[in-house]
């Protein structure tokens, strides 16, 4: 006869399944489990990028006239106001009502969440986002769509950790996948997203992290060609690099991108300091106002821009139009940015970029018609350096560009613009990255030293000691004798719901052979060395062990579960011991 299984028995088999499960992924070395969950937060974020990409195409198609996607140059002189000034006001308002007074989205709230939550991310902030960037991309804010799409994806990920209840060491990682996945969504850039979440949110490259944030990347951009198909972003003739002769122009407009970075990203955390106590509806109608009323004399900076890069790439923009034109997305995007509209910077950075780089082509033209390359290839270029200098992410910028352009001619110049650029920024202008300044323009840094990354990988399941037991104060000597059958290394004093006091199961041994007749020991009171224990969940990392210990001023946590509301289940003990040999065998 088939054995049928308890409610009870299926209940215990699930939690013993888990508890393996959880210990497997604490490991710093685990990669099958992990690469399994990449994949499915890959797929998840495609089709949340696909859903967001759909409703902002849709509002547009319903607004803008004609059949161009970013066609604000075809409306009206008072819609072009009208339309950022409107949405400006009802983003105010969404987030008024239901932002809770914390209205931070985007990479930066990623990266602050990855910094001091373990990269634990609400589902309201999510769907805030998704309605948020939205309303501002179809109200033609001069903003990106990638922002938005990084938070979704890393909030994708980070619930679906949460839901599955997986140690916080894997939290970050299925963050990182979201935010690959969602990268690679977007532009289409499977290899540009994993270097991007490698380097501008995660801030390390580890190898086993790398195999699940490839499939989530993967996974993801197999959604978004399965709708949209494979074309890339910008689709541009063949260029080439003509001759040596040109590299000082190239270093040139290095120095140009570096300086426009830089210019903006003070210019964007100015604003943000600025307006830090204004009411946020205040802030997004002013800016708004601002964008649109740039807006009836230069259309072009309206909205993601896409259009107006492939015309500059195209080298159908003229030079006076040029610099027109990067004044005003140089002033709308910091407004809109630094005021707090949920949107985007990397698709701005590359606009600016391409607006530099289109007039430093149009330079080269006048001064060594000889032997220029097209404008197209100079724009390309500045595209490359001001993504580089902007986010510090000169990997992530050479791969977007590549993967965005199939323009594999850029990659020898682009690598020395980029470099020009960001030195200029980083070392002439002792400037940081924008993520980091608008992090430290809200009192945030971010500490990445080698321990904190190496300790972060690592969770408490996997290098706790098992060998306890946990005890009243006053047992019974035959219960204390049968606890310590099994040799455990510690006892848990418990007094109250939760122990508190930790001591070596050694000295107890030798106190119940020297007194056998004893009826019951009082384990407080014994010769014994005694020590102050604090708790902590199961699923947290070293880095939050090491520091909860350094909090409560103790060498050693127990570990526990709460398998229901309010009921703390032991089941480790971790030493401050094990975390310093766990990072020096790193």
């Amino acid at each position: 006869m088939p054995v049928m299984l308890s409610r009870r028995q299926i209940r215990r088999w699930l939690e013993d399944w888990h508890d393996q499960f959880v210990t497997h992924l604490s490991r710093a070395d685990a990669q099958l489990q992990p690469a399994l969950l990449g994949l499915v937060v890959g797929l998840l974020t495609g089709l949340v990028i696909v859903a967001f990409r759909w409703l902002v195409e849709l509002g547009q198609a319903g607004i803008l006239p004609g059949q161009d996607p970013e066609g604000f140059e075809n409306l009206p002189l008072l819609w072009r106001f009208l339309l950022p000034v409107l949405s400006g006001l009802l983003i105010g308002l969404l987030f008024h009502l239901w932002s809770k007074g914390d209205q931070v989205v985007g990479i930066i709230h990623v990266m602050e969440r990855l910094a001091y939550h373990q990269g634990r991310l609400p589902f309201r902030k999510l769907w805030l986002q998704f309605v948020g960037a939205a309303l501002a991309l179809v109200g033609g804010h001069s903003i990106g769509r990638e922002g938005p799409s990084v938070h979704l994806g890393a909030a994708t990920g980070s619930l679906l950790g949460q839901y599955l209840a997986v140690p916080n060491n894997n939290v970050r990682i299925l963050v990182a996948c979201g935010t690959a996945a969602a990268i690679a969504a977007s532009f289409n850039t499977p290899l540009a997203g994993v270097v991007f979440a490698m380097e501008v949110v995660m801030l390390e490259y580890t190898i086993t992290s790398f195999i699940p944030v490839i499939l989530a990347a993967v996974s993801a951009t197999g959604v978004t060609i399965a709708v949209y198909g494979n074309s890339p972003v910008f689709i541009i003739p063949e260029l080439s690099f003509n001759s040596l002769r040109e590299l000082p122009f190239v270093v040139l407009l290095g120095l140009l991108c570096g300086l426009t970075a830089t210019l903006f990203i003070r210019l964007v955390a100015w604003l943000a300091a600025y307006s830090r106590e204004w009411p946020f509806v205040v802030k997004t109608t002013a800016a708004g106002i601002i964008v649109g009323g740039i807006g009836i004399f230069y259309p072009q900076v309206l909205g993601i821009g896409y259009d107006t890069v492939g015309e500059a790439l195209a080298g159908e923009l003229g030079l006076v139009l040029l610099l027109g034109i990067l004044l005003a997305k140089f002033a709308a995007t910091s407004t809109a940015i630094g005021f707090g509209v949920p949107g985007g910077v990397v698709g701005p950075s590359l606009f600016l970029g391409a607006i530099v780089g289109s007039a430093m082509g149009y330079v080269v033209m006048s001064t060594a018609p000889a032997y220029s390359s097209e404008i197209g290839f100079y724009t390309l270029l500045g595209m490359t350096a001001m993504m580089g200098a902007m986010f510090r992410a000169p990997l992530a910028a050479l791969l977007a560009i590549l993967e965005m352009t199939y323009s594999p001619t850029v990659i020898f110049p682009g690598m020395l613009a980029i470099v020009i650029a960001e030195l200029t920024r980083s070392e002439a202008f002792h400037q940081v990255s924008f993520f980091r300044a608008l992090l430290q323009a809200r009192g945030l840094d971010i500490n990445m030293n080698p321990m904190t990354q190496a300790l972060r990988r690592i969770g408490v399941a996997s290098q706790m000691s098992l060998r306890f037991v946990v005890l009243p104060q006053k047992p019974t000597a035959e219960d204390l004798r049968r606890a310590l059958m099994d040799g455990p290394h510690w006892i848990l004093l418990q007094s109250g719901e939760a122990p508190d006091t930790v001591m070596p199961a050694i000295d107890v041994v030798r106190y119940v052979d020297e007194f056998p007749d004893i009826d019951r020991v009082d384990l407080v009171n014994i010769p014994a060395k005694r020590s102050a224990i604090a708790g902590i969940h199961k699923r947290a990392s070293l880095l939050e062990a090491e520091e909860l210990m350094r909090a409560k001023g103790v060498d050693s946590l127990y570990v526990y579960d709460m398998p229901a509301p309010a009921m703390r289940r032991v089941k480790g003990i971790i030493e401050r011991s094990i975390i310093e040999s766990s990072y020096r065998f790193q």
